[in-house]
């Protein structure tokens, strides 16, 4: 396995759109990394110039010791799972899984070796002999990361390998691909726009933007400690409620209290329902959302309801309905601030 490592790489195409600007990111040997972000951020972009399917206008990428900026993708010793499975219909799942091999001309004792191993750590060794039409969508896509790993390569790369899964098969998928992960010790790279499989997968996530990385760190650090006004936003469900810091004065003051000209961030789960009048602030309930486990309340600030809307989340037995005016209290311990104008986290 190896180190993948992005030096301010850009990529700018003949129409004019920059679809990545500068991306600095390295990823350990052994990590799974993943990049999140909104369709049209740069993500694929920069695992497609990772894999040499494009190549970047500006700077470098090196995968172990390698620059590899220039080499076609045949040349770098990486395996790349797609959206589409792209199996060969005619073939059979043993077949599929050692086609690559055969074409580099590896010896068929070897490859045969490869397939049982690689067909039993995904579960497929009753299917060997079957055709991909006779298979679930769920038994494709793990031969289609079976035909990855038996080449033995240098890193993985997942470009949104789950989005044609459904809500059930993807659960179990993205819980295969973390036990494959475990047991290959491998370095594997995935693109998302889902952020809880990025943040229930990844190693690392990086957050990607316009073409920029936002943010690089564990999941935790990066939904507890958002570095941009963008990553608060878009890492979360629901997403965080932004506020001016000025609306509430009295829930930052202080000295060490951030400029008043910040914006005042905080999750729907930091905030608690208590009678009117004796939390922070008060609110009328606009919307209640039963989730099942929990209720997503819509409040407008201000016992008349004519203050910004913000998004509460509550125990599911809270009786609560439309236009009841509440108390809400604020868990200081979690607030988030942000200068108005950077958009980045004050610290």
């Amino acid at each position: 396995m190896a180190s993948i490592r992005l030096e301010q790489v850009w990529k700018k195409y003949p129409n004019g759109h920059v679809a990545a600007r500068g991306v600095d990111l390295t990823i350990a040997d052994g990590e799974f990394m993943v990049l999140v972000g909104p369709s049209g951020c740069g993500k694929s972009t920069a695992l497609r110039m990772i894999a040499g399917l494009e190549t970047p206008t500006g700077g470098k990428v090196v995968i172990g010791d390698r620059d590899v900026t220039e080499l076609p993708p045949q040349d770098r010793d990486i395996a790349m799972v797609f959206q589409s499975y792209a199996l060969y219909p005619h073939m059979t799942v043993r077949q599929n899984l050692g086609f690559g091999l055969r074409m580099r001309g590896v010896a068929p004792a070897t490859i045969a070796g490869r397939v049982e191993s690689a067909a039993k750590a995904l579960g497929l060794d009753a299917v060997l002999d079957r055709k991909p039409g006779q298979l679930s969508g769920g038994q494709r896509q793990r031969v289609a990361l079976g035909r990855a790993i038996v080449r033995e390569p240098l890193a993985f790369l997942f470009d949104e390998p789950l989005s044609n899964l459904d809500a059930k098969l993807r659960l179990e998928t993205r819980a295969e691909l973390a036990r494959l992960h475990r047991r290959l010790a491998a370095t594997m790279v995935y693109v998302t726009h889902d952020q809880e499989e990025a943040l229930t997968l990844g190693s690392r996530v990086a957050v990607m933007s316009e073409g920029r990385v936002e943010q690089v760190g564990p999941p935790l650090e990066v939904y507890r400690r958002p570095a941009t006004v963008f990553v608060a936003t878009f890492v979360g469900s629901p997403a965080m409620n932004l506020l001016p810091a000025d609306l509430l004065p009295s829930m930052v003051a202080g000295p060490s209290s951030p400029p008043i000209d910040a914006t005042l961030g905080v999750r729907p789960h930091d905030l608690t329902v208590v009678p009117r009048g004796s939390g922070d602030t008060d609110g009328l309930v606009d919307v209640v959302e039963p989730r099942g486990s929990e209720l997503l309340l819509y409040i407008r600030l201000g016992a008349s309801g004519d203050g910004p809307e913000i998004k509460v989340i509550t125990p599911p037995d809270l009786e609560v309905a439309p236009d009841q005016v509440v108390g809400l209290r604020f868990d200081r311990g979690r607030l988030h601030f942000f200068d108005r104008e950077s958009r980045r986290r004050i610290e």
